[in-house]
């Protein structure tokens, strides 16, 4: 796991120096404790930060051929490295270390852009040839790791992360509105946008290429390409157990102490289920709670350490959440609301105590339909037409209601529902109830300005892009697919990387291992979700590894009490932060409106920790950022 820079300048006779090549990786620290590496050539810089996982004596980066003509930095572990390396070896390519990386600048060199397809891992790579003279740089299929990049009248500039590019007094920090509103209404702000106009994301499953000054973007997987078979049950099942126990056991591999996230749900309990199988020794396991009951999985969790006998350390939490709402949030680079982001710093904090790897379960929920939307889908679909005439009247009912502290409950479940399904726009599908901010509240809280600047924007298009390229007729794989490319990718994959490297400890998702992501869209829908029970393949597939009672356990999520906490111990930031002056001195929202929603939510008469917390993200980031 490290951090990466690039420098290529347009014209280039002109010189990288080092120390503008050490500026931006030394942003890069938190990623790469262990050593850093760089080298600079007539017009290219590449330099990293390495957090050393596989061959800790050797494994220094940037790699080259044996000519010296491709040089190489990466982010990440290659999982089949030791077949690749001895396709290549057998090839004549020579090696100097026993590094996984190092495989990816020999498979460059034998296939071509090519080689993205015999590669399985996590991994953002930037590569220059100096024949052909052209910056080659991808990210994984899934999105594991990022990839930033920006150009400037004096070239192409790339990192792990944006803060590594703002050292550059060249790169833009103009705000993209549109970008804004996508985070205003999402939470997160999607590929390959980023909150700043000129600063951009490389997809998950692209490449990039910069040759002669200019930019090219192309794609080299996507699920869609993935043709639904003909399975039976017991055939899936089998094929899903094979590939996973697979997959942990590959994902194991380091040289260093690794671990498990938690939280004794299905997709984390199964991880350490085949983890335990594969290991001679106790797995190391790691679980936070908080104080408030209903947010607080650690019996779960205990549970099923007790049962796999792990090294389990778990802990209760009473954070000082300003400190840490400072600390994040600016970590972050670019506005990011998805209150989860404070446990996920909390438990990476406790794993990298003991441990430098740690597996988790991401990307279950999303290939095998674990999340609660997809019912909403199924319910408002199921009274289409009767639903769409009475959701509003339901939706004015609900919003009457008073929320609870709980969280979830009925009531709060109601009153999701109903505004989802009469708010947003109902080709969004089960996306309905992942959106935060609808029109008629942005009619409200918006200036004139900010609307004025957005009259031509489809702030949806991203989701509705996203169903249409998933071409599959099964309704349900193209939500699946829709939330893998989106809400996987910008949401839930941003918030684990930036969580863990901010405590310098490595995340692996075995579920989303390239075989794993391929064989769950070759599955029909209805072995996803059958009669109402989500991720019913994937229990079936589990049934006699992980007990019963947690595979029949509802889906908890791993949030906290945001709600709350904006009433009490955080109520003094936001009346800090949204100030009616420093709103209005923003001149983007409507004073008098956010006023009015802080009111109506520390009385408890509303919930409004979706809109206010965002805002107050925003206000801190454009504050240190903007200026």
């Amino acid at each position: 796991m490290c951090g990466i820079v690039g420098i290529v300048e347009s014209d280039l006779n002109r010189p990288v120096l080092p120390e503008e090549l050490e500026r931006m990786v030394r942003m890069l620290h938190h990623r790469g404790p262990d050593e850093e590496g760089s080298v600079t050539l007539a017009g290219v810089g590449l330099g990293m930060r390495r957090l050393s996982i596989v061959d800790l004596a050797g494994g220094q980066q940037p790699f080259s051929n044996e000519s010296g003509t491709l040089q190489l930095v990466a982010n990440g572990e290659i999982y089949n490295f030791a077949q690749l390396r001895r396709e290549l070896e057998a090839a004549g390519h020579r090696f100097r270390s026993r590094s996984d990386v190092e495989v990816l600048v020999h498979a460059y060199e034998q296939w071509g852009d090519g080689f993205l397809s015999r590669v399985r891992g996590m991994f953002a790579l930037a590569l220059w040839n100096e024949q052909t003279r052209t910056l080659f740089a991808a990210r994984d299929r899934a999105g594991e790791k990022p990839l930033y990049w920006t150009l400037t009248p004096r070239g192409l500039l790339l990192a792990s992360e944006v803060k590594a590019l703002l050292v550059r007094p060249e790169v833009s920090r103009e705000l993209d509105l549109e970008a804004l509103d996508q985070f205003l209404t999402y939470e997160y702000v999607v590929a390959p946008r980023t909150i700043l106009r000129d600063v951009h994301k490389l997809p998950a499953g692209h490449y990039l290429v910069y040759r002669d000054g200019e930019v090219t973007i192309h794609q080299y997987w996507d699920a869609p390409a993935i043709r639904v078979q003909p399975w039976t049950d017991d055939e899936a099942a089998e094929a899903l157990r094979s590939a996973l126990r697979k997959s942990v056991a590959s994902q194991m591999m380091a040289d260093v102490p690794i671990g498990a996230f938690l939280s004794g749900g299905v997709d984390s309990s199964t991880v350490v289920a085949f983890m335990s199988e594969a290991s001679h020794q106790p797995v190391n396991s790691f679980s936070i709670g908080f104080e408030d009951g209903t947010y607080n999985e650690l019996p779960y969790a205990r549970e099923v350490a007790s049962l796999f006998k792990t090294h389990h350390c778990e802990r209760t939490v009473s954070p000082d959440i300003r400190a840490l709402f400072e600390r994040l949030v600016l970590h972050l680079d670019e506005p990011f609301a998805d209150v989860s982001l404070f446990p996920t710093f909390l438990v990476s904090q406790l794993a990298r105590e003991h441990v430098k790897v740690v597996l988790s379960g991401d990307g279950g929920d999303e290939l095998f339909g674990g999340y609660d939307a997809y019912q909403a889908q199924a319910l408002a679909a199921r009274y289409a037409g009767v639903g769409e005439r009475i959701m509003p009247a339901l939706a004015a009912v609900g919003a009457m209601l008073p929320p609870t502290d709980k969280k979830k409950g009925f009531i709060n479940k109601f009153k999701r529902f109903t505004q989802g399904a009469s708010e947003a726009p109902i080709d969004l599908g089960h996306y309905r109830w992942m959106v935060y901010l609808g029109s008629r509240a942005k009619r409200r809280l918006y200036t004139a300005g900010l609307q004025g600047a957005l009259v031509h924007s489809d702030v949806y298009a991203p989701v509705r892009q996203a169903l249409r390229r998933a071409s599959s007729d099964d309704w349900l794989n193209r939500q699946l697919y829709t939330d893998l490319t989106i809400y996987l990718a910008d949401d839930i994959l941003v918030k684990v990387d930036r969580m863990s490297m901010a405590t310098s400890l490595e995340t692996r998702a075995p579920f989303l291992d390239a075989d794993v992501m391929e064989l769950a869209f070759s599955m029909p829908g209805h072995l996803k979700i059958r009669n109402g029970e989500r991720k019913w393949i994937l229990k079936r597939a589990v049934e006699g590894v992980v007990p019963e009672r947690i595979l029949r356990r509802p889906k908890e999520g791993f949030s906290i009490p945001m709600k709350n906490w904006l009433r009490h111990e955080l109520a003094p930031l936001v009346h800090e932060l949204l100030a009616p002056a420093r709103v209005a001195e923003r001149g983007l929202f409507e004073p008098a409106e956010v006023s009015r929603l802080i009111e109506a939510h520390t009385a408890g008469r509303a919930n409004h920790a979706h809109t206010l917390f965002p805002l107050m993200v925003f206000e801190r980031w454009a504050e240190e950022y903007l200026r």
